[in-house]
């Protein structure tokens, strides 16, 4: 994986505001600051895209969807755009949730160098997270990546081959034309203690139980054999986490603003 400067690195990317291909000559004293409390710039993402084999133990926590026209796998961490329900205002993720590699890999992140046709690494420099003379140094006294650098890199290659996994299973969905639209309802409470109106809080795709079931023997047994049947019960069972959502929602709106982040 190149560590390198790069003029025509392409795409946003969820939480990097300032992504920066990593390089010695820039970054030769840049550190990872150590924090009790890291993930505060994760604290204004309501979704949070997963790869395919972490549904398994982000269904314990989220519900998984799939977005837009690529249909991403994502997991839904708030009802409010821009608000988390499972990071706290100073940076603390919620005790037993699922922390998605999404999130763990920052502030690294591989990013496409076109005209070269290669990935290459990137570090967002306006994290709060890296300081010239942080505690965990990104290069040595040679210029050469630090133990630390080389196991986020790491982290950060595996991230992507399990990204075009999840392509891949994407697909596979697609071609056997097994996305339904769903959408997911929220009542809020009147101030007085009487339900309020329904709120349409997302529209979405999701894999259809109906069509499931269409599908002949040798294409279930397929999929049990290549791991797909699996991530999709797994999906499926996360979507019952809208329900743990609502309730979450419902009493943090009851301990009122200073609760949560949910307002």
């Amino acid at each position: 994986m190149e560590i390198a400067q790069a003029n025509g690195l392409t795409g946003s990317v969820l939480f990097y505001s300032q992504p920066e291909p990593l390089n010695k000559e820039l970054h030769g004293k840049l550190g990872l600051v150590r924090n009790a409390h890291p993930y505060k710039f994760a604290a204004e993402g309501h979704v949070v895209p997963v790869t395919v084999t972490e549904f398994g133990p982000a269904a314990l926590s989220y519900p998984i969807i799939f977005a837009g026209d690529l249909k991403q796998p994502l997991v839904v961490t708030g009802l409010n755009a821009g608000q988390s329900m499972f990071v706290s205002p100073e940076g603390s993720y919620d005790v037993g949730a699922y922390i998605p590699a999404y999130v763990r890999r920052y502030p690294f992140v591989l990013a496409a160098d076109e005209p070269n046709g290669r990935m290459i690494v990137c570090i967002d420099r306006s994290s709060n997270l890296l300081a010239e003379g942080g505690d965990v140094p990104l290069f040595d006294e040679a210029g050469e990546p630090t133990e630390y650098t080389k196991n986020a890199i790491t982290f950060c290659d595996d991230f992507e081959n399990e990204r075009r996994r999840t392509e891949a299973f994407v697909n596979l969905i697609t071609e056997l034309d097994l996305f339904e639209t769903k959408e997911a309802f929220f009542t809020p409470m009147n101030p007085d203690g009487t339900a309020g109106e329904p709120q349409r809080i997302a529209e979405y795709f999701a894999v259809s139980e109906e069509k499931l079931k269409t599908l002949s023997p040798e294409k279930m047994a397929e999929l049990r054999d290549n791991g797909a049947l699996q991530q999709i019960y797994a999906h499926l069972l996360s979507l019952a986490g809208w329900e743990r959502l609502i309730a979450l929602a419902i009493a943090q709106q009851a301990q009122g603003p200073g609760a949560a982040n949910l307002n």
